[in-house]
Order: structure tokens, then sequence, then C-alpha cells
């Protein structure tokens, strides 16, 4: 085996070995989760030469240099402020949802008007406008990290895959019987899955288009979908009560996540896959263990629906968004809740964490986005300036650039 080169991968913490074995180029993965500014960096450098046999001893200075990188990048300027950098008039009819490529210099919108629009961030410039869909565009997606194609899941009951340099059109995905209100690309770009009101998820090829399987067993319509890293994994949540996991390759059911007394409303696997959440309207999340299927714990204290749930970049922590005006950070590991981020005047229904998980940004119904400190709790800075309901917010790669999306027909784009 001979290292070739070292990749680095700043969210969540890792170094990726690029090397040759039997003239094949082969990646191995060392995952830095713990990696942060109080760590030991000799400390760690030590465990890894001694743990890895690619790493021999005259690689130790390179090694260190990528370390210090990575932790520098771990600690993001927390202090600086977001300013308002560009309003975007994105649609004529309101937007359902945006969301950003993984370096952050694009992103989408989709909207009732039956399109989706490609933008870049940096001028605000419309780049392309994406056309076909007989209905509402709902869902949309990158297939990040690579960003040359995008999905639209439509009330139209299809979704398209397109060229996101282009705008051309690869395939239009026909089979369910109702709207698609959810989807994702799997991270490795290899394969799709959308989930609808027909109460089924569907899993197909990127490449070719064609349908590789139907999940079925849900009672009631899926709303989230979400994969593991690996992309072996799938985990659906829909109105019947229940998470599902699902086995990529066979589409066999692995297990079901019961518990939940009420609809579920989002649901998201952990960066290592071990676990994955569930928030529901019974005002809990529960976090369940992948392995046996069994639920570790729930999460109790909002007293109204829970509607948005999500991890930081490593798994260590998970958010939950409420219809009760709050947000509450809990430790994964442990259950225990951090803090409680009270502030909105309205419901909160997107929320989610800075890719170096020392921030998080809330959407809400009171018209502003908050930016918290996730240690703390307090809220550092209210995004103000939209006409209407907040409901879709995502910070990009870097975390120095939000983009806010309102039923008042705009896009904002905020940098610090």
């Amino acid at each position: 085996m001979k290292l070739k080169r070292f990749l680095l991968r700043y969210y969540p913490p890792g170094i990726i070995l690029e090397y040759e074995s039997n003239e094949e180029l082969r990646q191995k993965t060392i995952d830095l989760l713990e990696l942060s500014v109080e760590t030991d960096v000799e400390a760690l450098l030590n465990q890894i030469i001694k743990k890895e046999p690619l790493i021999t001893e005259s690689k130790r200075p390179h090694v260190r240099k990528l370390l210090h990188k990575l932790v520098e990048k771990q600690d993001a300027q927390e202090t600086s402020q977001f300013y308002l950098f560009k309003i975007l008039r994105a649609h004529i009819l309101p937007l359902t949802n945006c969301a950003f490529n993984k370096s952050g210099d694009r992103f989408i919108t989709g909207s009732y008007d039956r399109t989706c629009k490609v933008w870049n961030t940096l001028t605000g410039e419309e780049l392309l406008t994406l056309e076909g869909h007989k209905n509402v565009v709902y869902a949309i997606a990158f297939n990040n990290p690579f960003g040359d194609k995008i999905i639209t899941g439509s009330f139209d009951k299809t979704c398209k895959v397109w060229n996101s340099e282009t705008g051309d059109l690869y395939h239009t995905l026909k089979g369910h019987a109702t709207e698609i209100v959810c989807l994702s690309f799997n991270p490795q770009g290899d394969v799709i899955a959308t989930g609808s009101m027909d109460n089924t998820a569907k899993l197909w090829d990127t490449e070719t288009g064609a349908e590789l399987c139907t999940l079925t067993g849900h009672t009631a319509e899926i709303v989230s979908l979400s994969f593991n890293q690996t992309g072996d994994k799938l985990i659906t949540g829909s109105f019947d009560h229940t998470t599902k996991l699902w086995d990529v390759k066979s589409g066999r059911c692995l297990y079901t996540f019961q518990g939940h007394r009420g609809e579920i409303s989002s649901c998201q696997f952990d960066w290592e896959g071990n676990k994955c959440i569930s928030g529901s309207i019974d005002r809990t999340c529960k976090i369940w263990d992948v392995r046996s299927g069994q639920c570790i714990n729930t999460l109790r204290g909002h007293n109204d629906e829970i509607l948005d749930v999500s991890f930081n970049s490593t798994g260590s922590k998970l958010v939950t968004a409420s219809a009760d005006g709050t947000a509450r950070v809990y430790n994964s590991n442990t259950g225990a809740c951090a803090s409680i981020l009270v502030g909105h005047e309205g419901e909160i229904s997107k929320v989610s964490f800075s890719p170096q998980g020392t921030r998080l940004i809330t959407a809400s119904s009171d018209k502003t986005c908050r930016v918290w400190s996730t240690e703390t709790g307090e809220c550092m800075q209210i995004l103000e300036g939209h006409m209407d309901e907040i409901f879709s917010c995502a910070f990009n790669y870097e975390g120095d650039t939000i983009i806010t999306g309102s039923k008042d027909n705009t896009c904002r784009v905020w940098k610090c």
C-alpha cells in the first residue's frame, strides 16, 4: 500500500487518505469528530501515527500542519455579525424551499409558480430557471458534495433530474400516485429517494432514471426522509406516527421505530449512522439506536408540536424546533437539555446548525430568523426585514453565509 495524498474534510473534521493498493486507487477516512480548539494536537498526532500504518514518521510534520488547519476551521468567528447582502425577489408566486450547493456559491429556490431557479450567491444573479413541472415545485436538492445535478419534486407526482450548469433535463421520474413532498440524493449521488403523500417512498438510479424499488409499509403520508453517510440505509418519517429504517440495496424494511403518539414531522441520521432522530406533533423527539431498533431516549420539554429536528455535523448535539416558539439543544448521547432558545414570537418551523456547530439559526412565523450561540443558548442576532413568515433557512459550508426564504416571495442572503 502506497499513500498518494491527503484530503481534508472540515465539517465534521476528518482526514481522508488516498492510497494505492494492487494498482487501484482507494480511500480511507480518519474521523476526528471530537476535534475542537481545546484538542492537544501533539497527543492526537501520536495516536494517529500509532494506529494508522499508512502514516509513517516522515509524514509527521505534514499531518501536524493538517491537524492545525482543521482545528483553526472549527474555531469560527463566533462574534461576527451577519449583514443583509442581497434581497432576491425570487418568484411571482410563493416560495416553497431553498437549498445551497456544497461550496455555497449557488443556491436554488422552488415555488408555487411551478419552477425552480438557480442563483449565484455572490452576485444575486439568476442563472437558470428550470421549467417543465405541471404543478407546485415543493422539494428541491443538489447532489452535494458534487453539485452538478439538481432534483425537483412536485405536486404533479413527478421528480425531475437536471444538469445544474446548463439546466438540461436528464430524467422525469414517474411512478408516485400523489404529490412528492420530500426527496434526497444519497451522499454518493448515485441513488435518489422520493417520499410521497401516497404513503410510499421510491428509490431511483440517478444515472438511468430507472426506478430501483418502492418502499411500502407506511399507512399514511411520508413527509421526511434521510440517508446515512454511506448511502446504504434510509429512514422515512410518516404521518402514521412511525419512522422506518430501510436497506437501500434490497428495499427491505429493517425496523419500524414505534412509540410516538402523533405524526412525524422530521427525521434525520447522525453522521456516524448509528443513531437517528424523529420529531413529532406529540411534542417529543426520540433518539433511536439504528443497530437494535430501540428507542434510546425520549426528549420532552416542548409544550407544542415539534416541527423540525437536526443534528450538528458530528452528531454530538441535536436541536428541536417547536410551534411553542422555542428551540431546544440536547446532548445526543445523554439526552440532557443543554439550552432553551427563547425569543421568537411565533412558531419555529426550521432550524439548522452552522457547520462548525457553534451557532444555529431558527426560522419563524414572526418574520425573523435568529442566530443563537449553541453553547450558551443566547440570541446573538435577529435577522429582520422579511414581510411575512420565514419557512426556510440554511448555512453555506463555511458558515459565513445564510439564506432565508419567506412567504413574502423573497429570499435574503446574509453574510458576515
